[in-house]
């Protein structure tokens, strides 16, 4: 259930117009349109929950992906052109799993994997925006080691898989 808590942040994120711009790239209707959005994002989710499992680079990745996110926001003119919603690492890891999420969705509904990279490529400024949203809002409870840096991240699981879970809406099971 706390999944579909993300799921919803992310629609409510989507909003009605970029919605209705995924049902026409879709050629859906917006039930058909959330119903691919609520798929993708679980996938996508998922795909990050197993790859912060991992221990290896990949998982070292997520990681420092996830406490990049719990940064606290740039203030003033540095958040200009740049900051985590022009980029960031989480944005190139949701990139790297953008194409199995796509193989994945698009096997499960029967939509091309072409057309669900298009939606993806939607879906990850907006992903961004709920992880950052999410961090923010659970910062007191995660904040993990006082002044570490993103790249400085432990590498054990711990506060980063619980501030993980925390921004997706679950815990680790």
């Amino acid at each position: 259930m706390s999944e579909s808590s993300f799921q919803d942040d992310v629609l409510g994120e989507l909003g009605p117009d970029r919605l209705n711009e995924i049902a026409g790239l879709l050629g859906t209707d917006e039930a058909g349109a959330r119903d691919t959005v609520a798929t993708t994002v679980g996938a996508m989710t998922g795909g990050l929950q197993e790859k912060a499992d991992a221990d290896d680079e990949d998982g070292d990745e997520v990681r420092q992906a996830v406490a990049e996110v719990a940064e606290p926001p740039l203030q003033g003119v540095a958040t200009l052109g740049g900051g985590l919603l022009g980029g960031g690492l989480m944005a190139g890891v949701l990139a790297k799993v953008s194409k199995p999420v796509a193989a994945a969705v698009a096997k499960k509904t029967g939509i091309p994997a072409a057309t669900v990279s298009r939606v993806i490529e939607m879906l990850i400024p907006v992903l961004l925006a709920v992880f950052a949203k999410r961090a923010a809002a659970g910062k007191g409870a995660a904040a993990g080691a006082p002044g570490a840096a993103p790249g400085a991240a432990p590498a054990e699981g711990g506060g980063l898989g619980d501030l993980l879970g925390q921004i997706l809406g679950g815990g680790r099971k």
